[in-house]
């Protein structure tokens, strides 16, 4: 169980990284106090998920100790709370993905894929001036 926590934790974290670098990326001259207050959110939501993580598995310890339901129910459950939890974080990673090019669309700053297309476009353009000039 720990170790599925510290898989969810590690990628939550990933992602704060991810956007945190995305986010300077794309506007290297807006304030850091902006960049700072998003990462500090994301890793706020990393607190709140090992905290969340953790009390679960109190509750269900003190219900097993107590004799209210089975150890065996008891690791079951604890199970169906970890699928729902990585469930529900890949629809929050989802939904951050969505929130991020959305920002950059508004600020009209390209993607990465825009920047490779145009990239690959521009290589290619180079390639036919270069087979003109050799043809002339």
């Amino acid at each position: 169980m720990v170790a599925e926590v510290k898989d969810v934790k590690k990628a939550v974290e990933d992602k704060a990284a991810e956007v945190k670098a995305a986010v300077t990326e794309a506007a290297p001259a807006a304030p850091s106090v902006f960049v700072n207050t998003v990462h500090k959110v994301l890793l706020a939501g990393i607190g709140a998920v090992a905290l969340a993580q953790e009390e679960v598995e109190e509750f269900v310890g003190r219900l097993v100790e107590r004799g209210e339901i089975a150890e065996a129910d008891g690791r079951k459950m604890l199970k169906d709370v970890l699928e729902r939890r990585k469930k529900q974080a890949k629809k929050v990673e989802d939904a951050l993905d969505k929130r991020v090019e959305e920002l950059l669309a508004r600020m009209n700053i390209p993607t990465t894929d825009e920047i490779a297309a145009l990239s690959a476009r521009i290589a290619e353009l180079t390639k036919k001036v270069d087979e003109l000039k050799e043809k002339s």
